[in-house]
C-alpha cells in the first residue's frame, strides 16, 4: 500500500544560471583533488533515541558504534553520521549551523524504500521535494528539528556545465508518484545500503567570507551560486558542500547549542593535507594537524575535520 508522504513544498529557491557557453564547458576544478568525499556528520542532542529512530528505522542507516552517550550510524560500516548528548539550548536558525544532511542513495529504487520507511517512522516530517536537474531530492525535519535530504544522482553525463557553473534548478516533484514508480512492488526494507553522505548543507552569515574560507583556503570549487547561496565541490560533483544565508544573513561567532556538531571531509592522501596546510599558513588560518587530519574551524567557529579516509 502506497504511504500519502504530503504535499509537495516549493523549496523557494532558484538557482542562478550563468551566461551561455559552449558544449565543451567543464566542471571547475579547486585544490581538492580526485577522492574528495564527505565524512560523517555530527549532531548534538538532548535525546538519543528519538533520533536513533529516525535514522535507523527510517533513513536506513545500521550502527556502527554506541555507548550511553554517543551512537555512531553508517552504512555498511562507514560512519555517516554521529549523535551525541549535550547540554545545551536548541539551535537557532537566525545563527550559523545546519540547513541539512545529504543522504546520498545508489539508485531511485533505494531511495523510494527510503522515502517509504521515513514516511512511515516520522510521517509530518516530510517537507518537500526537488528535481534539481542534477538530482532529485526529498526533504525532511528529523525529530530535532535538523533538516534531512534523502537524494538520488542523475546520470553525470546529463549535467550540464556553463562557464564552469552547474546547471541547477527547483522544478517539483511528485513523492508519491516517485515510490510508485520506483519501488518495484517490493517491502521497505530495514536498511539503506550503499547510502553515502553525498553533501552537507550549512547555515552561515555571509558568503563572501564562505567562499573565501571554503573555496580559496580549504579548497573546493565554486560551482553554482544562487541568490542567497554558495555551492561547491571537489572532483567534478555538482557539490559536496553548500552554505546559505537564508535565515542567517550576518550571523557571527555561533553560540553554544544543539544541532550541528562537526563536520569531516575525506581526502585521498596525505599529500592532501599538507598542501591544506600550507594554504591555511598562507590565510592565517589556525589550525591543529594530527597524523591523519587537519582541524580548522570556519568563520561561524563550526569545526571541520579535513582527514584521509581509513
Amino acid at each position: 500500500m502506497l504511504v500519502v508522504i504530503g504535499v509537495v513544498a516549493a523549496l523557494g529557491w532558484h538557482l542562478t544560471r550563468p551566461d551561455a557557453a559552449g558544449a565543451g564547458s567543464r566542471p571547475p576544478q579547486g585544490a581538492l583533488g580526485a577522492g574528495t568525499r564527505m565524512g560523517p556528520v555530527e549532531l548534538r542532542t538532548a535525546d538519543l533515541d528519538p533520533l536513533h529512530r529516525f535514522y535507523t528505522e527510517g533513513v536506513g542507516l545500521s550502527v556502527v558504534s554506541r555507548d550511553d552517550r554517543e551512537v555512531t550510524l553508517g552504512a555498511d560500516g562507514t560512519p555517516l553520521l554521529r549523535l551525541v548528548v549535550a547540554d545545551a539550548p536548541a539551535d537557532d536558525p537566525a545563527q550559523a549551523g545546519l540547513y541539512h544532511s545529504a543522504f546520498l542513495f545508489p539508485d531511485e529504487a533505494a531511495l523510494a524504500q527510503a522515502l517509504l520507511r521515513t514516511a512511515r517512522v516520522a510521517p509530518t516530517a516530510f517537507q518537500g521535494a526537488s528535481d534539481h536537474r542534477v538530482s532529485q531530492a526529498f526533504y525532511f525535519a528529523d525529530p530535532d528539528g535538523n533538516g534531512v535530504e534523502l537524494y538520488v544522482d542523475r546520470p553525470r553525463d546529463e549535467w550540464r556545465w556553463e562557464n564552469g557553473l552547474v546547471v541547477m534548478g527547483s522544478a517539483a516533484i511528485d513523492p508519491n508518484a516517485f515510490v510508485a514508480q520506483h519501488r518495484g512492488g517490493a517491502a521497505a526494507g530495514p536498511d539503506a545500503g550503499a547510502v553515502t553522505m553525498g553533501h552537507v548543507h550549512l547555515r552561515g552569515g555571509d558568503l563572501r567570507r564562505a567562499e573565501t574560507f571554503y573555496a580559496d583556503t580549504l579548497g573546493f570549487a565554486v560551482t553554482a551560486r544562487s541568490d542567497g547561496a554558495l555551492f561547491l565541490a571537489a572532483d567534478g560533483y555538482h557539490h559536496h558542500l553548500a552554505v546559505n544565508t537564508w535565515s542567517s544573513a550576518g550571523a557571527g561567532a555561533r553560540p553554544d547549542s544543539l544541532g550541528l556538531g562537526s563536520v569531516a571531509v575525506h581526502v585521498a592522501g596525505a599529500a592532501e593535507l599538507d598542501a591544506l596546510e600550507q594554504r591555511l599558513t598562507g590565510a592565517g588560518v589556525a589550525y591543529e594537524r594530527g597524523a591523519a587530519s587537519v582541524v580548522v574551524h570556519d568563520p561561524w567557529g563550526t569545526r571541520v575535520t579535513v582527514g584521509v579516509a581509513g
